[in-house]
């Protein structure tokens, strides 16, 4: 496996035109670089209520779909990627008020907390984000984008 290439120039790449460039990478890796799908997808990701979380899940999930209907592996990634952030994001804001981990100076873990409406929030995105990842035709393309272009360059 490839791993998520940062020194790529994102802000002036289209990678719907260039694929062979893209990298799964781990996790959320490049969610918020990868374009045009960043600024297509990143308007509607919105976790701050369960009811924004709904109506953000199901519209990126509608992306997904979309993008699994045109054949664009790379967009059906961004948009499984940003139902994981919102899930993960989600999470952080239930245990930490400030969405903050650890201490400002890079010190100690801050103390948890349970928001209930921002855990609401990320079980609705977890449910949307499965939904995704385990979609067979998502993995069928995940894995030919992997063998095509991560292995040994583009073929």
């Amino acid at each position: 496996m490839k791993p998520f290439d940062y020194s790529l120039d994102y802000a002036s790449l289209d990678l719907r035109a260039h694929p062979e460039l893209y990298a799964v990478g781990r996790g959320e890796q490049g969610v918020l670089m990868v374009e045009p799908y960043k600024s297509e997808i990143l308007p509607h990701w919105r976790f701050k209520t369960p009811e924004e979380a709904a109506a953000s899940s199901e519209k990126i999930y509608e992306m997904f779909l979309a993008y699994k209907a045109a054949y664009d592996f790379v967009g059906m990634d961004m948009a499984r990627k940003f139902l994981q952030m919102g899930f993960t994001r989600a999470r952080r804001y239930a245990n930490h008020k400030s969405g903050r981990k650890y201490a400002a100076d890079g010190g100690a873990e801050l103390p948890d907390r349970y928001d209930a409406v921002k855990a609401a929030s990320a079980a609705i995105f977890k449910k949307k984000w499965d939904e995704a990842r385990t979609d067979p035709d998502y993995l069928a393309m995940k894995k030919r984008h992997r063998e095509r272009y991560e292995r040994d360059g583009p073929s």
